[in-house]
């Protein structure tokens, strides 16, 4: 390893323009001749379209279009769609709703777009909007997944009689069923998870521009995998053939999931631009991204774990009903499913695990993957589960968890994942010292002396990340392969880009890429640059979104490196005159071993482009490209502790110590692990404590939107983390590593509201574990 290769705690190379304001946002855009768009947005959350009218709007200041859903359709643009197909276990396909970018005759949630202006300004727009007259026959709404499927609940989709999307299951349900009855114990919980919105700090934009002259459409928006958008549009919603239609995805600030999906504001863009002949900008306001940007969580489910008399784990039993809002979005399906129920057998050996989920239609916002999707619902499953049966058996949490974790590997789980290496004892006892867990009583007892309520929890998470080998997925409903694409481009001086279809929005890819590729060509990486997020530079790619940039998307990289080295190797051996076998590269010269014989690297990479004296045969330049499909699931997991103090008197929670020992394999720039570390908690807690999205029942307006209303964690929510990493390098991939962007934020919320309820005393407590929350779980408890 170099002072800058992997495994150096090198700062970011991208910082300098995002501390300095030089950042280039979608926002930030400006083309000749652009106009600003405002859509008109559904106050009701479910209601018939009798009529809209525009005269008006029209004719106001500085108006350019006021466009409908009637007249997008007439143009053949087409309806957004889920990709990844889920059959009931009936063998029934899911019941996809018909999605329009504008609402065409029915709106079925709030903030619902039906139609968009186009203006001189954002102002004239945002005035225009105001006086597009819509005449709405309001219907009844639902809002609760568990309501919606009872009779006589409203029905959102003629597609989907009694708003069920689809009735699946996992696993074996007789095994399951005979374990449990014959189990010593059986610990029972329904267990919630709440609603979130997500809230990145750049909020969604797009910016559609229609070129006339060639016949050619580019999109800049906010996007985590623009060749995926391409893709979509041009293959299903119509809005352009592929080669005629270029997504750029500049610097995004945040994503978590939110920004992974086609929306309709982007397809509306670009078709407005080429009914106005005009680029289109729109930008989202909070209220906008509240309403309408794609919703986390939401389940509820019924959970039973049964026990042997030796307090050993013998089967899980699961119904959830999830709530996936009023339409499909891209991803929906595979969170409460595939990405769910497959990680139900946590770090432990469970004989038989069954699963069923239904999924349902509300009049709320689409709901798809936030941070984690499906593993943080997961995890909070089991760990909730697991820490209750601990205290109902009156053994110590992290004694039923030791007894119960797997030790052999690989593992086959009974829900379709193998899991390749771990040690979870290890993670488990780099915890329990870091948060020095036998002090604890001493710590209670000190707290109690001040009237306070001292508790102690933790989380054992596993998820599965990298996603995934494409043959496997494909086999159950993907649209699309999961593998990862790469080109590295050596240039005549030496300097070196490398395009990658992985996308950075916080990461950190332009630092840790460069430092694999420094550290293999031993060059300094200000000599190299990371290109992605635009379909016109970079070749197929699929994005970044389940911890799979490093996993997935470095792979190719290497894939690609190894080819560039065999390649420059040959050349300095024909310049060297010595063997192939003998040459190596490093500190920026490429080397016969045990001479003084050296080249030095820009000189060999001059004599690639040259071309004067290469071997017989080669081919000129130094350049290759390469694709990486994952051969399996990458396996991140850990261990989270947390320690809270609650006022009795008001329910004011505080987390006085959090530790985060995660198994993350290798890691290339650990101060960026550390940062997605402490990213991901804050998200966890925010969760666990703070955050949750309210609809009202009666009308589905929903209650939570702005800053007012939900509550997002501040730095005065959050203690000071203790983070410790274990290491078993994932055997599946050439760097051993695993991934690390969404462990926080998947282990933290049960460590949270297990410490909470051991505080309190009572296991009757769901998220957000609000002051009002938490007094009232004290109060029921007789304190």
């Amino acid at each position: 390893m170099g002072i800058e290769g992997i495994g150096a705690r090198v700062t970011r190379k991208e910082d300098r323009r995002f501390v300095t304001g030089l950042g280039r946002y979608v926002d930030d855009m400006v083309l000749p001749g652009m106009k600003h768009a405002v859509f008109v947005r559904s106050p009701h959350a479910h209601a018939k379209i009798a009529g809209i009218r525009t005269d008006q709007a029209r004719a106001m200041p500085g108006i350019i279009a006021v466009l409908t859903g009637p007249e997008l359709k007439a143009d053949g643009i087409g309806n957004l769609i889920c990709g990844w197909m889920i059959h009931s276990k009936d063998g029934t396909p899911m019941r996809m709703g018909a999605w329009s970018p504008l609402a065409v005759d029915r709106v079925r949630y709030v903030g619902e777009a039906v139609a968009v202006v186009v203006a001189e300004t954002r102002g004239q727009a945002r005035d225009a909007a105001e006086k597009v007259e819509v005449d709405y026959e309001e219907l009844p709404a639902v809002t609760d997944a568990v309501e919606a499927l009872k009779p006589g609940a409203p029905q959102l989709h003629p597609e989907a009689e009694g708003n069920l999307i689809f009735d699946w299951e996992l696993g074996d349900a007789k095994a399951v069923d005979e374990a449990l009855a014959s189990a010593a114990h059986v610990t029972r919980m329904r267990i919630v998870n709440n609603r979130l919105i997500p809230n990145a700090m750049e909020p969604r934009a797009a910016l559609g521009h229609y070129d006339r002259a060639e016949d050619h459409f580019t999109l800049w928006t906010t996007s985590q995998n623009p060749h995926v958008a391409r893709l979509v549009m041009s293959a299903f919603y119509n809005v352009a053939p592929e080669n005629k239609l270029r997504v750029i995805a500049p610097d995004v600030g945040g994503g978590f999931g939110s920004k992974i999906y086609i929306y309709p504001e982007e397809i509306v863009c670009l078709w407005a631009s080429k009914r106005t002949g005009v680029p289109v900008k729109w930008t989202a306001d909070r209220t906008e991204s509240f309403m309408c940007d794609a919703h986390g969580r939401d389940h509820v489910s019924e959970v039973a774990l049964g026990f042997d008399a030796d307090h050993r784990m013998v089967a899980l039993k699961v119904d959830t009903i999830a709530n996936l809002g009023a339409y499909m979005s891209l991803f929906s399906s595979c969170v409460p499913t595939y990405l769910y129920a497959t990680l139900l057998s946590g770090q432990y050996v469970i004989p038989a695990i069954h699963c069923n989920v239904r999924t349902v239609y509300t009049n709320t916002a689409p709901v798809d993957a936030y941070r984690g999707a499906g593993r943080p619902e997961a995890t909070y499953l089991i760990e909730r589960t697991v820490e209750t049966a601990a205290r109902e058996l009156g053994i110590s949490p992290a004694k039923l968890r030791r007894r119960n974790f797997i030790r052999e590997f690989p593992y086959q789980t009974p829900v379709i994942l193998n899991y390749d290496t771990g040690d979870y004892e290890a993670s488990l006892e780099a915890a329990l010292k870091a948060a020095d867990y036998a002090g604890f009583p001493a710590r209670r007892e000190e707290a109690k002396r001040r009237g306070k309520l001292r508790g102690i929890g933790m989380s054992c998470y596993i998820e599965a990340c990298g996603l995934a080998p494409s043959q496997a997925v494909g086999s159950l409903g993907a649209g699309v392969g999961l593998w990862e694409s790469a080109e590295v481009r050596v240039n005549m001086a030496g300097t070196i880009e490398v395009l990658t279809g992985s996308h950075s929005h916080g990461q950190g890819h332009e630092t840790t890429f460069a430092q694999v590729v420094a550290d293999r060509l031993g060059v300094p990486i200000e000599q190299v640059s990371i290109i992605h997020g635009d379909t016109d530079k970079v070749q197929m790619g699929m994005g970044t979104y389940g911890s799979r940039s490093g996993a997935v998307g470095l792979s190719a990289v290497v894939k690609a490196l190894d080819k560039v080295e065999a390649k420059a190797k040959r050349i300095a051996a024909h310049l060297l005159e010595a063997d192939e076998s003998d040459i190596t590269i490093e500190n920026g010269e490429v080397k016969v071993a045990g001479t003084d014989r050296s080249l030095p690297w820009a000189q060999v990479a001059l004599a690639a482009y040259t071309a004067h004296n290469l071997p017989t045969g080669m081919e000129p330049g130094l350049k290759e490209s390469a694709f990486y499909d994952p051969a399996n699931f990458t396996f991140p997991a850990g261990c989270h502790i947390a320690e809270v103090e609650v006022d009795p008197e008001t329910g004011h929670t505080t987390v006085v110590q959090f530790v985060a020992a995660d198994d993350f394999g290798n890691i290339i720039n650990p101060m960026i692990v550390e940062g997605q570390v402490h990213g991901g908690v804050a998200q966890g807690i925010g969760q666990a404590l703070l955050e949750g999205c309210r609809y009202d029942p009666a009308s589905g307006q929903l209650i939570t939107a702005s800053y007012m209303d939900y509550t997002m964690p501040r730095a005065a929510d959050l203690p000071s983390f203790a983070v410790a990493t274990t290491n078993t390098p994932c055997p599946n991939n050439p760097l051993g590593i695993k991934g690390c962007g969404e462990a926080g934020a998947i282990g933290s919320p049960p460590a949270i509201i297990n410490a909470i309820t051991d505080a309190i005393g009572t296991n009757d407590l769901s998220m957000p574990a609000t002051p009002q929350a938490v007094w009232e779980a004290i109060r029921r408890q007789g304190h």
